[in-house]
């Protein structure tokens, strides 16, 4: 196997030339290799991916560097295997933000780099796409036609889509447009559409005549000054706060700002947060602009991330659309970045490299001198802690667009309700009044299943999870318990285990009872309910959003799927059903995610131009974050709790990282970060402002049948908490460590879990 190298001595026996390789392995260095006979130094170039071998296995890498000195002998070192690319994949700009991504998260550099490419490049396949399918229309749209597809709408919207489409549209565009293999199938089976293979176009989206498809909507003078403020700021790096009550318009000042930069030929990146988003934002992009839009999330295959990342990296396309994982995708002509619903935690990775892409956007800005725009009504406590301190522009959206009012929000005291399922006899009494007006309704329940426990009424057993202390979820379509911390799924018993007792009994509700209940309250309007188990299928989603989207009364059940970025201007009230769950939380962010949480689902009501309300369920009305939030100021909620954050030296006040251990032997996990503490607090010095506090069990002890425990550190200077933390890691990774012993580092982790 290759030697790690860390210096650059000179060796007397060493060959003209070294490849210094990054490979995608926990280690935190970089490892040389010779060049081989059939490839020459000459061809080897800092960017592209070569097979090596490493141990008992090959591995693809990327260069890093042509040394002509190595640390260790070159009779120890081993020749590459083969070159993967004729041109570097990977430009220096990736690079260097990869270095930056390992450095700052004390991760290793090749696992980062893995990051930077889709899985296809990752394990050794062609940077080309080759030829793939396009779909071409082989009729006119006739009166015969559209009376063959009366009965099947979904297939008359692809076939008029594909018939406006004279150079074809791939699987992939159609895909996010709402339009599944199956119904493309059935149009061919029809005759009235057909496949080729054709190579895709890889001209540069500059090549557009026109870059606008359909004209811009007309702005308010807020959302004029912002775009203005923003596109007077291409070409040079500024980091923008857009601001924005729910429902202000921020889409439209993106799609404003992205033409500017279109028309002076730059590249655009959008960051989101879910996949769920994903159609709705490529289908408003698609139809505002002409160039290529290209996609990457986890809902497409190998092949479709492949095809979005080359589209991207070579200029194809002028707009890439993304979560998290698009920050690290090449666009030579980078012009802006947004990051749309910033303060979503889902910008934040929890496993392996654990980034925020937030963050990663910004340094991004500034190595593309770049305007990055952080879009959010409900911006984190970081980001407007670094823009009440001038190193972000603060921009407002303070009014809704068009005629749309703010809603009208009240809290109803649960305390002096009569309830059904968690429903209180006067929300039920607000629905149906709202329903029989034609309007739709939203109810926010965020708890998955049927009910999130079961317990014997004889000896007040609950069911638990074998391998989590967590109780089991019950689950009635199918019936079954289901963990949902380790998906553990078992039959629902027809006795107690602990005593035998029959009076079994589950507790609490989730989205299936409430939409069990609903149904039987309003039996004459569908209940529609969106959460992880409603949406599995691909299409799923969407599907669901085009009948609400009908504007005929319904009801919307769902979780904080419901709460982001959606657009439904006939839901005129919103309910939220367990707004006290959050308030409580062991971890320090609960009530700053809970009041975002609750002020995003709340944005929903009255976005047209009808009136909203919104009813927040409650035993505790008297509580300063409900109160707060009912008066629909979300700046007043944030003071109070940067006033708290303050007084704890807290995050955006300090400073945060958490180191994880676990094992599936009890003891080990705490025993390991016992002695990483000894260590640490010993060699510190004097850095008396950075504090170690535990090791402490994790909030969820045991989970997936690993005992885990958490050891936090926490400082006022974050250069002083880097140090530490940089020599705590070079602790455990000179120690080894038994193999079901595992350790991470989280750096400004946003979960505590």
């Amino acid at each position: 196997m290759s030697t790690p190298s860390h210096s650059t001595a000179q060796n007397d026996t060493s060959p003209e030339a070294f490849i210094r390789v990054a490979i995608p392995t926990p280690l935190r260095r970089l490892f040389d290799y010779l060049p081989s006979a059939s490839y020459p130094v000459e061809a080897i170039k800092p960017g592209c991916r070569v097979t090596v071998p490493f141990g008992s296995r090959e591995l693809v890498g990327i260069v890093m560097s042509i040394e002509a000195n190595s640390d260790i002998p070159s009779n120890k070192l081993k020749p590459i295997i083969s070159i993967l690319d004729n041109q570097p994949l990977l430009p220096k700009d990736i690079i260097q933000l990869c270095q930056w991504a390992a450095r700052y998260y004390h991760h290793s550099v090749g696992e980062t780099l893995s990051q930077a490419l889709p899985k296809n490049l990752r394990i050794g396949k062609p940077a080309s796409m080759g030829s793939i399918p396009f779909w071409f229309a082989s009729s006119e749209l006739d009166a015969e036609t559209a009376n063959l597809l009366q009965r099947s709408k979904k297939q008359l919207a692809a076939f008029e889509l594909i018939s406006n489409a004279p150079n074809g549209l791939n699987g992939t565009e159609l895909l996010e447009s709402g339009f599944s293999r199956a119904i493309l199938q059935s149009l061919s089976k029809k005759g009235l559409i057909e496949s080729r293979d054709i190579e895709p176009s890889s001209l540069p989206f500059t090549e557009q005549n026109s870059p606008l498809k359909s004209a811009h909507l007309i702005m308010n003078d807020e959302q004029h000054y912002a775009c203005e403020a923003i596109t007077d700021g291409l070409g040079s790096f500024n980091t923008y706060l857009l601001e924005g009550v729910t429902g202000s318009g921020k889409t439209e000042v993106y799609l404003q700002t992205i033409s500017a930069a279109l028309a002076k030929g730059l590249q655009t990146l959008v960051l989101i947060p879910e996949i769920g988003l994903t159609p709705q934002t490529v289908k408003r992009f698609r139809d505002r602009f002409n160039v290529p839009v290209a996609c990457l999330h986890s809902g497409l295959s190998d092949g479709e991330r492949l095809q979005g990342w080359l589209e991207a990296s070579r200029c194809s396309a002028g707009i890439l659309i993304s979560t998290r994982s698009g920050i690290f995708t090449p666009m030579p002509n980078l012009g802006l970045i947004i990051v749309d619903e910033e303060h979503d935690s889902s910008y934040k990775q929890q496993e392996s490299l654990r980034y925020n892409a937030r963050d990663l956007a910004i340094y991004r800005g500034s190595q593309a001198n770049c305007p990055v725009v952080l879009g959010s009504a409900t911006p984190s406590l970081e980001t407007l802690h670094n823009a009440r301190q001038g190193k972000y522009t603060q921009l407002h959206l303070k009014q809704r667009a068009g005629n749309a009012k703010p809603p009208a929000m009240e809290l109803l005291d649960m305390r002096h309700q009569l309830v059904k399922d968690g429903l209180s006899t006067e929300l039920l009494q607000r629905i149906g009044a709202h329903l029989a007006r034609g309007n739709q309704v939203m109810i926010f329940l965020n708890r998955r299943g049927y009910a999130p426990s079961m317990i014997c009424q004889d000896c007040g057993s609950i069911i638990d999870c074998h391998h989590c202390d967590a109780h089991m979820t019950i689950h009635r379509f199918p019936p079954h318990l289901h963990c949902h911390h380790c998906d553990l799924q078992q039959p629902i018993p027809w006795q107690c285990p602990s005593c035998q007792s029959r009076k079994l009994q589950p507790v609490g509700q989730g989205t299936e009872k409430a939409e069990q209940t609903l149904s039987q309250h309003f039996p004459s309007y569908p209940v529609i309910r969106i959460d992880r188990d409603t949406t599995r299928k691909k299409q799923a989603l969407g599907e669901m959003l085009e009948k609400i989207n009908t504007g005929k009364p319904c009801i919307l059940l769902g979780t904080q799927m419901l709460a982001k970025g959606h657009h439904f201007p006939d839901v005129t009230l919103v309910a939220i059903i367990n707004a006290d769950a959050g308030l409580f939380s062991s971890d320090f962010r609960g009530s700053e995610k809970t009041g975002q949480l609750i002020m995003q689902v709340a944005g929903r009501a009255g976005r047209g131009h009808k009136p909203g309300q919104v009813i927040i369920q409650t035993y505790n009305p008297e509580h300063p974050s409900l109160q707060l939030l009912s008066m629909n100021d979300y700046g007043r909620f944030a003071d109070s709790l940067f006033v708290e954050r303050r007084h704890l030296n807290l995050p955006p006040e300090g400073y945060l990282t958490l180191v994880r251990s676990e094992s599936m032997n009890q003891g080990e996990s705490e025993t390991l970060l016992s002695a990483l503490r000894q260590y640490a607090e010993h060699n510190k010095g004097q850095l008396t402002d950075t504090r170690l506090l535990g090791p402490i069990p994790a909030p969820m002890e045991k989970r997936q049948g690993r005992y885990r425990w958490h050891l936090l550190i926490h400082g006022k200077d974050r250069k002083d908490l880097h140090r530490v933390v940089e020599g705590m890691v070079s602790f455990l990774e000179s120690h080894r460590l038994p193999r079901q012993l595992k350790w991470t580092v989280d750096i400004d982790p946003q979960e505590m879990s």
